[in-house]
């Protein structure tokens, strides 16, 4: 198993054939779940993990549902507006060793131009050889954040006091990393 310690220094690229940006929501009575398919990141990895960083830019036009008409609702001005804002951003300010394979990464989030603290609880999957020469860094990162706070804020209100959708986002992510020569 990688260990936080054990992380070879350098510069990753991210595998998007073998990584997945997805996300949860609340609706009504059950949970929305998705995926953005278009999105690129870069790792750098030091001999002391605290000192490592990690950016990533998703393309907000990628949203995937599983439904043609809400992704199509997802890209309007109601929520992303991805006429006016195509991208989502993440760029670490710091990370913290929690265990073995445990890190937390802090950073700041932007969506629609807005920026706030984000924090991913950040498990290492491991680290290793492929098929092609080449070395892989797996991680699984989740974070929650309020979409009010993002100026995402439309909803549908319901009987009883209750709204459409939630505004708590749950973000995962699954991917691997790739070791630049």
């Amino acid at each position: 198993m990688t260990t936080a310690t054990a992380i070879t220094a350098g510069t990753w690229t991210i595998d998007p054939t073998h990584t997945e940006i997805g996300f949860s929501v609340r609706h009504i009575m059950s949970k929305v779940r998705g995926k953005f398919e278009s999105f690129e990141s870069t790792l750098t990895t030091a001999d002391d993990v605290s000192a490592s960083a990690v950016t990533v830019d998703v393309e907000l036009s990628s949203i995937n549902t599983g439904t043609a008409d809400r992704d199509n609702h997802l890209r309007s001005a109601d929520f992303f507006n991805v006429e006016s804002h195509p991208k989502m951003s993440f760029t670490s300010t710091g990370v913290t060793v929690k265990g073995d394979n445990e890190l937390v990464v802090s950073g700041d989030l932007t969506i629609k131009d807005v920026t706030k603290p984000f924090e991913l609880a950040v498990e290492l999957l491991g680290e290793g050889g492929d098929p092609w020469g080449g070395t892989r860094l797996g991680v699984e990162a989740t974070g929650e954040i309020s979409r009010k706070k993002f100026g995402i804020d439309f909803n549908i209100p319901l009987d009883g006091d209750k709204v459409m959708i939630g505004d708590k986002i749950t973000i995962t992510i699954n991917a691997e990393y790739v070791l630049q020569a």
